[in-house]
């Protein structure tokens, strides 16, 4: 059974569990009785976050030394600013209590020891002289179980709470909150790239060009006279043509891209196993207790 400190498991104690206010700091005395043996330091929960002890700092009293003060065993007057530690009456017993060292785990040795106190509160004129100031020693069951099979409720008047002795410290329950958050989980780039090809293309031109035929006649028939005009000089003239190709590059759209989001949805199931703190309340003798109009029964904290 892990124990840990009150900040630890509960970091705004402070707002959650007393209201703005601290049980750090607290003042305690013995009994019921008017002798102060010292101060809160700490408290300290278990892995369900429900209190089991306070813890003790009796400063002068027995030369500083840190004790484990069992929550059943207590009862905080806010008002006062006081806790009154109803099974630790003297001094004797604060020196059979082992010392509490916040650096070292607290095993079940160690809280066998502080039970094995708390469950024969002394007897001692400081015990009677607490009584007379009205001090009402609760005797705890002792405890027979072992190591393996102790459970806290097993000795209910060392670790239980009421609303009198424990009005304002708050039961906790846990609830299953279902939310959501958006996140980056990627990113997709979309660019362009220029790839080469060489490509080839035939084109078919046309060329002029002249040609001159000489023949020579088969008769010689002479030329009338007059028809002979022997001059020099050009006596014909005649243009010459051809294709030249013309192979260039000209840029033309291909394809076109569009880039959007679509959303896919989904429902995501969790389970996960909450746990509650309920209210015991128990009544001996012809008492009458008013649980409250939401209340049917006892319930277990």
């Amino acid at each position: 059974m892990a124990l840990v400190k009150l900040e630890d498991f509960y970091p705004n104690y402070r707002d959650e569990i007393f209201g703005g206010d601290d049980i750090k700091g607290l003042d305690v005395y013995a009994g019921t009785s008017e002798e102060k043996i010292g101060t809160i330091h700490d408290a300290l929960v278990d892995e369900s976050g429900r209190f089991r002890y306070l813890v003790l700092d009796t400063g002068f009293w027995v030369f500083g030394k840190k004790v484990l003060l069992p929550i059943g065993s207590c009862r905080i007057d806010y008002d006062a600013r006081r806790v009154y530690a109803t099974n630790l009456l003297n001094k004797e017993q604060a020196e059979r209590l082992p010392a509490y060292d916040e650096l070292q785990p607290i095993d079940y040795d160690h809280e066998e020891q502080v039970r094995d106190v708390y469950r024969a509160p002394a007897t001692t004129a400081g015990a009677t002289a607490g009584a007379t100031a009205g001090a009402t020693a609760v005797q705890p069951t002792a405890n027979t179980n072992d190591r393996d099979t102790y459970t806290y409720d097993r000795e209910p008047a060392l670790y239980n709470m009421n609303e009198r002795d424990h009005a304002t410290l708050r039961l906790y329950e846990e609830r299953l909150i279902a939310n959501k958050t958006r996140q980056k989980t990627g990113e997709v780039t979309v660019g362009k790239r220029v790839e080469t090809e060489t490509a080839r293309a035939s084109v078919p031109i046309e060329r002029e060009r002249v040609v001159i035929e000489r023949t020579t006649p088969t008769s010689s028939t002479p030329v009338a006279p007059g028809d002979a005009n022997f001059q020099a000089g050009e006596v014909a003239h005649m243009e010459v043509y051809e294709e030249i190709p013309d192979i260039h590059k000209e840029a033309f759209v291909r394809e076109e891209v569009g880039v959007r989001k679509e959303i896919e949805r989904e429902t995501v199931d969790a389970e996960e196993t909450l746990r509650r703190e309920e209210l015991d309340v128990q009544a001996e003798g012809r008492t009458i207790v008013n649980k409250g109009p939401e209340d049917s029964g006892n319930r277990s904290i």
